[in-house]
């Protein structure tokens, strides 16, 4: 008897509802969920640590240049040490890389602006690089922002919003030279927003202009005093002991050595995306074209919230960045998103005239941090191993739009990725970690994959 075979769409596999065969070819429908299949588990290496264990990699940054080359960069170091942003190019789809510059350079992102391509970064100071050739050489890098030599820029590897023939950034500036290992300080951070003509030099300080800063501490009334005024949404998840860290649990081997601790910093904010909603019927619309918004990572203990700013640009010509309000005249400082408590990218895509998120799945926020499962690194909300991708017409309602990729490892990571769209592709460099990395934060590999036909997953 021939076999019978069918074919069942992503929407299908997404729902949970597929037809189920007998024995003697009978069918049904349940609504049991079938395995969720990875949209993009191959991968190609594009960049390795030299010594997994002591220097891991971070920061991948990905876009389509010119033509149909791609261009990625990435970083390995260690705090303390230097580190160096590697810049590589592919023309073949992602399936070989050559290396075309060496910096030192750390959370930087790639954009094309003009007829340029530019990597922007820090290293204490803001920095950008600039190629004329589609990546092939670049620039040394200029300073945009000095610093003293302190680490006061956190420009991480968000996207770019290209609107009104102007290009513009979200970074963080931190506010206060607190620096780790006393704490790790989000809530000292104020995301900044950089405007710039698209065809301009890009490299000259005197092109672009800054907004205004906000420190996220000084938002929350009671905030440097630990005592918040707020009940009924369980943030901060865990107590809060600013400026310090708060030991939430230890664990001892049977000597009473230990083994193992989970710390929670203060809440805060950092890794912003910048976007202009263009829905008139959106709350948020401005007709005169004149409000941006930022939605930013939110380490608060728990899953699922993200930091939420109305960006304004004013009639002199200055940025204004401030929050958000709802229709009962509330400020809207955190927003629900999935993923929101860890890095996760945006992209809008003008064909479907949909928000494309690339980010983190949780599935055991609430461990208690004691009973994790040995080799977890940091606290259950800070799962990296699961990488989903969703879609939204409005920035608030997200659907799921697939698992992209994962490992089932506790040492082992896919997170932190950056993503671009080429063609009918999305190409997606993810700052990942192998049987050789240290802990899923510190990966020891950046690896390259490729969701084909995004756009046939919109249901």
């Amino acid at each position: 008897m021939a076999a019978k075979i069918r074919i069942f769409s992503c929407a299908a596999i997404i729902l949970g509802s597929l037809p189920i065969f007998g024995e003697n070819g009978g069918e049904k429908q349940i609504m049991e969920a079938s395995p969720v299949r990875e949209l993009a588990p191959d991968y190609v290496v594009v960049g390795r640590s030299p010594n997994p264990k002591k220097i891991p990699t971070f920061s991948p940054s990905i876009i389509r240049g010119f033509g149909k080359r791609l261009i990625a960069a990435y970083e390995y170091g260690k705090l303390g040490n230097n580190k160096n942003a590697h810049i590589l190019t592919s023309d073949d789809g992602g399936k070989t890389w050559t290396e075309r510059a060496n910096e030192k350079m750390v959370h930087g992102r790639l954009f094309k602006s003009g007829k340029s391509v530019y990597y922007i970064g820090n290293f204490g100071d803001l920095r950008i690089m600039r190629s004329d050739d589609n990546g092939s050489t670049w620039s040394q890098a200029a300073i945009l922002k000095g610093s003293g030599g302190k680490e006061l820029y956190w420009n991480d590897k968000s996207n770019v919003w290209k609107d009104k023939g102007n290009i513009y950034l979200a970074i963080m500036h931190r506010t206060e030279n607190r620096l780790m290992p006393m704490t790790w300080t989000p809530c000292e951070l104020a995301p900044v927003v950089m405007r710039a003509k698209e065809d301009s030099d890009l490299t000259k300080a005197e092109n672009w202009t800054f907004s205004n800063e906000i420190c996220f501490a000084d938002l929350l009334p009671g905030f440097r005093e630990n005592q918040f005024p707020w009940e009924y949404f369980g943030i901060p998840f865990y107590e809060q002991k600013y400026p310090g860290r708060n030991l939430v649990s230890v664990k001892r081997d049977k000597s009473g050595k230990m083994i193992d601790y989970k710390e929670f910093s203060p809440i805060g904010t950092l890794e912003p995306n910048i976007v202009r909603i263009s829905d008139p019927d959106h709350y948020w619309f401005d007709p005169e074209k004149k409000t941006l918004h930022i939605l930013a990572r939110c380490n608060s203990g728990t899953v699922n919230y993200a930091n939420l700013f109305k960006v304004s640009e004013n009639g002199d010509g200055t940025i204004t960045v401030g929050l958000e309000s709802v229709p009962s005249g509330k400020k809207c400082l955190f927003l629900p998103v999935p993923g929101g408590q860890m890095y996760f990218h945006i992209l809008y895509d003008k064909e479907t005239k949909l928000f494309w998120m690339l980010g983190s799945q949780a599935t055991y926020s609430m461990t208690r941090p004691d009973r994790l499962k040995p080799r977890v690194n940091g606290l259950p909300c800070e799962q990296r191993q699961r990488m989903v991708l969703h879609f939204s017409k409005n920035l608030v309602d997200w659907c799921f739009a697939g698992l992209v990729t994962k490992s089932d490892k506790p040492y082992e990571s896919r997170h932190y990725a950056s993503f671009d769209i080429d063609g009918d592709d999305l190409i997606i460099l993810s700052r990942s970690g192998d049987e050789d990395a240290a802990n899923a934060h510190d990966g020891n590999i950046i690896t390259f994959h490729r969701v084909k036909n995004f756009r046939d997953l919109v249901y």
